[in-house]
């Protein structure tokens, strides 16, 4: 099944990506749930790919889906600057798979398999 629900209305499941997406700009690694993170494999790698374009067109595109926040108060970069400035120009030589699925277990509560997401260095 490709596009996933994750027990989710539409609108919520926008959110939830487009905060997902933030938090991985900005940390560049994150623990989610293994679902989640096979999902967000598919919106890291489009993103990824307008950062490498690097034009005016991709970088409003990239505003319309994630949170542009400060990534660290002391720099004042946005998340969008982070994503155009480092992260889009470190895979120009590289034609997708910017982004790596690692699992790491079970969430003690429900026992929901967890699972890291990063950037490949």
């Amino acid at each position: 099944m490709h596009n996933r629900k994750l027990g989710r209305t539409a609108d919520h499941r926008k959110a939830l990506f487009r905060n997902l997406a933030t938090d991985m700009i900005r940390y560049e690694k994150i623990e989610t749930t293994e679902k989640k993170a096979l999902e967000m494999r598919t919106i890291m790698d489009e993103l990824v790919t307008l950062a490498k374009k690097g034009d005016l067109h991709a970088r409003r595109q990239v505003l319309s889906f994630v949170h542009d926040g400060p990534v660290d108060n002391k720099a004042g970069k946005t998340v969008v600057q982070k994503l155009f400035d480092e992260i889009g120009p470190r895979y120009t030589t590289r034609n997708g798979g910017y982004t790596r699925v690692v699992k790491t277990g079970v969430r003690k509560g429900d026992a929901a398999p967890m699972a890291y997401i990063e950037f490949v260095k």
